[in-house]
């Protein structure tokens, strides 16, 4: 069976532009449908998204393949579609999807469809495959590439299965390596359908390339093929184990082993295979930790897991902040402060109802902010244990509060982020006390054990720093009330720039977190909605919509500084500069940094600075253009948001070269 004998013309969709990655996944199910193999489009569809729910399958460079097993699907098939302009697909390497191929896999012992798919997830890995398929005019068209490169690949298993390698190449191979396999790897995903072969392709790729000898075995959804044997674990330098599930490692005891998510092996396969080779990777034990920790995060620095655990916390709590911010700001904007201006949000009983459901979820934002800390560090055990340190920080409570009746202060964001990290690393800890208990106490663990005292440390933990915690979080509060116009000028342009250096990466992040952490904090303290917190948040977003937008306006003015291609993908980021979209200027940035980069951040800044000169607010921290509603001084919001495009797009104009003498 071929690729070609999967894929059927009429779910070929070429030149589409979905506003968004759901819209992508329904067009593409829309065309599997076509195909006639779907018994249960419904079905196939949760399928599809239940996949896509357990981690993005765009894997980078443009491509995505998502899919979905079920016993809906009645034969594999194949859709396809292209994006020219690109669609935020929230890949692996943050970059928009281009081409898409969406697998229907059926539930049944057949798994000769998984051999195709396998071969196109390889073929994937080829740039000129996926430029051929962009440049498809037709179906027809579409399908010829596709047959065309499926045809090279063929020819070359054919050569190497004949060893008709050449001698030169014969002669260099036993220099480089005396014919031993110098690496082994592993590659897996969770449904081993199309990452689980990318990633071994990507492996092989990067052996060749650097003169390693490398083996790679496949545990795909056809089970494990390309198998390791003892004498091969015995003679190699290291082994990769790039898996999103667990694989059976036992074998490589006494090995050096390098842990890595499956993305990490088709982005980062060079420097994998070099770390194995060289023998320095961590010698691994059957009775090490690694059996309780998740393998993508064994070889990460410290710093790097706390900010996954940190952004862990802050994704789960950001519908509460978004909703409730929205709400509460809606209030404000239907009530009538000359009633009452003491009770301004509550005033008519429509704003009044509004607050009410804002003020209940924002009540839900430090819990759910420690909770997921505490989660992503400890799994389930450490949950309630988050959720109760972060409400502890909400409400301020102390050994004071509670044995002399002061006023508690609530430790706000600060709080919360400390009970969440606390919280996951005594959960940790008492979870490898635990596991020196007798066996037949396994089963109050969970139940008795790690939830009693668990709460009970947390709580007491609580009480004691709650205190520290709340005069950090007052005084700094009233630093940022206390900053003089010019400061928050300064303020409001390192934030703005900050949103646009690296467009998604740290920076961004640590702007971001910045700013719905003062508006969380601000939110719980019940701030006016004039609050130095609003403005900050305002002074964030207006720097992340500032460079999608810039880079669109200066492929609409300077023309000749940007290749046909980026023109079209420029017109893609009017949209997602408007919906606070900053990733949508990445490719832009990637392809000519020098350039980019600065000029949009300087025309970020410059945005972030007019934003808190004008005194504009925002309570609540995402939705872009759809949120202009609720923002303070929306007129000088949208004057800063312009001007910061305009100096970017002058910039770009300025400083880019003509496409043609790229």
């Amino acid at each position: 069976m071929r690729i070609t004998d999967l894929l059927n013309k009429n779910a070929i969709i070429l030149g589409a532009s979905p506003k968004d990655k759901n819209e992508a996944l329904e067009m593409l199910i829309n065309a599997m449908d076509k195909t006639g193999v779907i018994s249960d489009l419904e079905k196939y569809k949760a399928a599809v998204f239940a996949r896509e729910a357990e981690g993005t399958t765009g894997v980078g460079e443009g491509i995505a393949i998502p899919h979905g097993k079920t016993d809906a699907v009645k034969a594999p098939a194949l859709a396809a579609m292209t994006v020219p302009g690109g669609v935020d697909f929230k890949s692996l390497d943050g970059e928009p999807a281009d081409v898409f191929f969406l697998i229907a896999a059926p539930n049944n012992e057949d798994n000769v469809h998984l051999e195709v798919l396998s071969k196109l997830s390889m073929l994937l890995m080829h740039d000129e495959f996926r430029v051929e398929l962009l440049s498809a005019k037709t179906a027809d068209d579409f399908m010829n590439v596709v047959d065309k490169y499926e045809n090279l690949r063929d020819a070359e298993d054919a050569q190497k299965a004949g060893g008709t390698a050449t001698e030169a190449e014969s002669a260099t191979q036993q220099a480089q390596d005396d014919g031993r396999i110098r690496v082994l790897a592993v590659t897996a995903c969770p449904t081993g359908i199309a990452h689980t072969y990318m990633a071994a392709e990507a492996i092989e790729n990067a052996g060749k390339e650097l003169g390693i000898k490398v083996k790679v075995e496949t545990n795909g959804s056809g089970g494990i093929k390309n198998a390791i044997t003892a004498d091969e674990i015995a003679n190699c330098d290291g082994i990769i184990i790039a898996a999103d599930k667990n694989v059976e490692t036992a074998r490589f005891n006494g090995k050096p082993v390098i842990f890595c998510k499956v993305a990490d092996g088709i982005n980062k396969a060079s420097e994998l295979v070099e770390k194995a080779a060289s023998g320095k990777a961590p010698i691994y034990h059957t009775d090490a930790q690694e059996a309780v920790e998740d393998v993508s995060s064994a070889q990460e620095s410290l710093g790097r897991r706390a900010y996954k655990h940190l952004m862990n916390g802050v994704s789960h709590m950001l519908p509460f902040v978004i909703g409730g911010g929205i709400l509460i700001a809606l209030a404000f904007l239907f009530d009538d402060q000359a009633i009452n201006p003491a009770n301004f949000g509550k005033n008519t009983p429509f704003a009044a109802f509004l607050k009410t459901i804002g003020d209940t979820a924002f009540s839900f934002m430090l819990p759910i902010l420690a909770g997921y800390i505490a989660y992503s560090i400890a799994d389930r055990p450490g949950l309630a244990v988050g959720f109760v340190g972060g409400y502890l920080a909400s409400t301020g409570t102390s050994f004071q509060t509670i044995m002399l009746g002061t006023t508690p202060i609530p430790a706000g964001f600060l709080g919360a982020i400390l009970a969440g990290f606390v919280g996951g690393w005594f959960m940790l800890a008492l979870r490898k006390v635990c596991d020196k208990l007798p066996n037949s106490l396994e089963g109050i663990k969970p139940i008795l054990i790690y939830p009693l005292f668990g709460i009970l440390f947390i709580g007491a933990f609580m009480c004691l720093v709650n205190p520290v915690m709340s005069l950090i979080n007052t005084g700094l509060t009233s630093f940022l009330n206390s900053l003089g116009s010019s400061s928050r000028v300064i303020l409001g342009t390192v934030l703005g720039a900050m949103m646009s250096i690296d467009m998604g990466g740290p920076f961004n992040k640590a702007a971001y977190v910045t700013g719905t952490g003062a508006i969380a904090t601000a939110a719980a303290a019940g701030a006016a909605s004039n609050d130095i917190a609003y403005m900050m948040m305002a002074a964030v977003m207006v720097g992340g919509m500032v460079p999608p937008i810039a880079i669109a306006l200066a492929t609409t003015f300077f023309k000749k500084k940007f290749t046909e291609n980026e023109r079209k993908s420029g017109i893609v980021n009017y949209i997602m500069g408007l919906c606070f979209i900053t990733e949508g200027a990445i490719p832009f940035a990637v392809s000519d940094p020098i350039r980019v980069i600065p000029s949009c951040a300087i025309g970020a800044g410059v945005a972030g600075a007019l934003s808190m000169l004008f005194g504009c607010t925002l309570p609540a921290p995402h939705g872009g253009l759809f949120v202009f509603p609720v923002v303070g001084n929306a007129l000088g919001y949208i004057v800063a948001l312009a001007v910061g495009s305009i100096v970017g797009m002058l910039l770009l104009g300025i400083l880019k070269k003509d496409a043609a003498d790229k």
